[in-house]
């Protein structure tokens, strides 16, 4: 039986969003198509019908998952009360996220299998984490556009970075300690950043009369 346009684009979204789910869970190449496809409650043989390689189901995959992280941030952003980054440094350095990858943000579960995917599929991610960036930015203390453009870049390595980290370790202490940490590390360091333009001297010379 042909199956319709509509339901076709229903099974498509399915194997996406489980592939999503799957990859940051156990890595692109911790599952495969067959498992994917019934992951996602259909065929095997019917994988191809929707995409042309597992590459391309990657760079679909990690674009979902970066739009959902994004969605995630834009959130936290706008109901933060006080600082917008001490409220995304404590959603994003959470226990819960820690424990969970597979819901979580893909550069801390796949940023080195990232590293080693093809043009086309990173294309695709960067694409997303420029977005990200700019998001970041837009919430952050600057007089310029690069300087908060910069600072953003700084900040998400250090959430990143502090994840992967966390990650690393079989000691659950030793992981919570070092998300309490940056996660207060991240903030105070945009603080100061700004005390410190806000403090700089002014060294420009007076008129000569």
């Amino acid at each position: 039986m042909k199956v319709s346009k509509q339901k076709m684009a229903e099974h498509r979204e399915r194997i996406i969003a489980a592939a999503t789910r799957r990859f940051r869970e156990d890595g692109f190449d911790g599952i495969g198509v067959a498992d994917l496809m019934k992951e996602a409650g259909l065929t095997h043989g019917g994988f191809y019908n929707h995409f042309s390689s597992k590459e391309e189901l990657i760079g679909l995959a990690s674009q979902h998952a970066l739009r959902e992280t994004a969605e995630k941030w834009r959130k936290v952003i706008e109901d933060a009360s006080g600082n917008p980054v001490d409220a995304l440094a404590k959603h994003y350095l959470s226990e819960r996220h820690e424990s969970h990858p597979e819901t979580g943000c893909v550069f801390a579960a796949l940023g080195s299998d990232l590293a080693r995917q093809p043009r086309s599929v990173k294309e695709k991610v960067m694409h997303e984490q420029l977005n990200i960036i700019d998001l970041l930015a837009r919430a952050l203390p600057g007089k310029t556009t690069a300087a908060k453009r910069k600072q953003s870049i700084i900040v998400l390595a250090g959430l990143v970075g502090a994840m992967i980290l966390a990650r690393s370790v079989p000691d659950a202490a030793l992981s919570r300690e070092i998300l309490t940490t940056m996660s207060a590390a991240i903030p105070d360091s945009v603080r100061s950043n700004r005390r410190h333009r806000n403090h700089r001297p002014n060294h420009r010379r007076s008129p000569q009369s």
